[in-house]
C-alpha cells in the first residue's frame, strides 16, 4: 500500500477544520472529516486576525486549543475510517492564519504541531509559508502547485478557482507546465458570510438565496472595487487584514454620506448582492486577463455550493464560452481540495521536493516548504 498523508486545513472563513487522509501513488482519498469550531475558540481566532488587546496571551491559549482540536480530530478520522496508522507517513497541518503580512515579510499560523504530534504519535509537517516568504515570496497562495500536479490537462486549458474566505485562482494552460501561475483575486465568503450572519443570524447565505433576492448597488460596488488590492499586479495575496466587516462598514458609511440614494436601495440584501458581484467581477477580470482564450473553470471551497454565485460567474464568463463546474467532476469534492493540498505538501516535504511555484508567489526559486515535528 502507498504511504498515507493526512492534510489538515482551516481557512480564512473559519467555518471548521477539514481533515483528509490521502495517498498519491496512485491518488486515493482514504477518509475525510470536518469538525466545527467550538464557538468560544472561533471567537478567539477571529479576534486574533485583527489588532486587539493582550494578543500574546490570547494567541498562546488559542494556539494550544486549536492544536488539541486538530490532534483529537486526526485520531477520530483514523478511527472512523479504520486507517492503518503504520501506513501514515506524516500529517500536513496548515494551522489557522491569524495574520498575513507579506509586505512586512511574515505570515503567522497557529496550532502547535508539538501538541498534535503528542496526541497522534505521528510526525507533523507545518509552517509551510515562511520559507517562501524568506525567499522573497508572498507565502501564498500555495495550492496552485498542487492544482498543477493533480488537475493540469495536456490539451484543455483549466482554471482552478478556490472560493474560500478569499478567492484564489490557479491558471493551468494546456500542456504548459512553465505557464502555470495564480494569485488571490480578492474577497469571497469572508465578507458575504459576515454580512449574512449580521442580518439573518445564519452563518452563510445558503445557495446564495438571500443575495439573489437583492439588487447590486452600483455606487457601492465602485467604492469597494477602489480598494488598492484590486489594482495590484500579481504575485499578490490578501486576507482578513484587508477585507473585513469593519472595512465594509466604513465603505457603506462613506457611500451613504457621499451619495443620494433611494431608501429601497439601502437594504441589507442589496449589499449582499453587491458583495456577490464584487467577487464575481474580480474573478472574471483575473481570468480574462490571463493568456487563455477559453477553457474549463473548476470550483472548490465552500463557495462551490453557492448556486447563485456560480450562476453569476457562468453568466460573466459566457463571452468566451468558459465552462464552470465543481471539482467533483474531476474526482475530488470541493470540500476536500485544500485539505488534500496540505497532505500533498507534507508528502513533498518528506520527499524533499519543492512545494511552491515562484511564478505564483514571487519567490526567488523553488523551495522545500515546511518544518517537521518528529514523534
Amino acid at each position: 500500500m502507498s504511504a498515507i498523508y493526512i492534510g489538515v486545513m482551516t481557512g480564512t472563513s473559519m467555518d471548521g477544520v477539514d481533515f483528509v487522509a490521502t495517498s498519491f501513488d496512485p491518488f486515493m482519498v482514504h477518509g475525510t472529516l470536518t469538525l466545527e469550531f467550538d464557538p468560544e475558540l472561533r471567537s478567539e481566532l477571529m479576534a486574533l486576525t485583527l489588532p486587539s488587546d493582550n494578543e500574546i496571551d490570547r494567541m498562546g491559549k488559542a494556539d494550544v486549543a486549536l492544536a488539541q482540536m486538530i490532534g483529537h480530530g486526526i485520531n477520530q478520522l483514523i478511527d472512523t475510517h479504520h486507517i492503518d496508522r503504520t501506513q501514515i507517513k506524516a500529517i500536513g497541518s496548515h494551522g489557522q492564519t491569524i495574520r498575513h503580512r507579506p509586505e512586512h515579510g511574515f505570515s503567522l499560523q497557529i496550532g502547535d504541531p508539538n501538541i498534535i504530534t503528542e496526541i497522534t504519535k505521528i510526525a507533523v509537517v507545518s509552517d509551510f509559508r515562511r520559507r517562501d516568504l524568506a525567499a522573497g515570496g508572498q507565502g501564498a497562495p500555495l495550492v496552485p502547485a498542487f492544482h498543477q500536479a493533480l488537475f493540469q490537462h495536456s490539451s484543455i486549458n483549466r482554471v482552478i478557482l478556490n472560493l474560500g474566505g478569499i478567492a484564489n485562482i490557479s491558471i493551468l494552460p494546456a500542456g504548459d507546465p512553465e505557464g502555470v501561475y495564480g494569485f488571490d483575486t480578492g474577497p469571497a465568503n469572508i465578507l458575504m458570510d459576515a454580512w449574512c450572519h449580521r442580518y439573518t443570524g445564519q452563518p452563510y447565505d445558503e445557495n446564495g438565496d438571500w443575495a439573489a433576492y437583492g439588487q447590486p448597488i452600483r455606487a457601492l460596488l465602485d467604492r469597494l472595487q477602489a480598494h488598492e488590492y484590486f489594482s495590484k499586479e500579481p504575485p499578490k495575496s490578501t486576507g482578513r487584514e484587508d477585507f473585513n466587516l469593519e472595512w465594509l462598514d466604513e465603505q457603506i458609511a462613506d457611500w451613504r454620506n457621499d451619495m443620494e440614494y433611494d431608501e429601497l436601495e439601502d437594504l441589507p440584501e442589496n449589499v449582499q448582492a453587491t458583495l456577490v458581484k464584487l467577487t464575481t467581477r474580480s474573478i472574471k477580470k483575473a481570468i480574462y486577463r490571463s493568456p487563455l482564450d477559453t477553457g474549463e473553470v473548476y470550483v472548490c471551497g465552500g463557495g462551490a455550493y453557492n448556486t447563485h454565485l456560480l450562476e453569476q460567474l457562468r453568466w460573466r464568463l459566457r463571452k468566451h464560452n468558459w465552462i464552470v463546474q465543481s471539482t467533483q467532476v474531476l474526482g475530488l469534492s470541493p470540500t476536500w481540495v485544500e485539505g488534500t493540498a496540505f497532505a500533498w505538501l507534507a508528502m513533498r516535504f518528506v520527499e524533499q521536493q519543492s512545494g511552491n511555484l515562484p511564478s505564483v508567489t514571487g519567490a526567488e526559486g523553488f523551495r522545500v516548504l515546511g518544518t517537521i515535528t518528529c514523534v
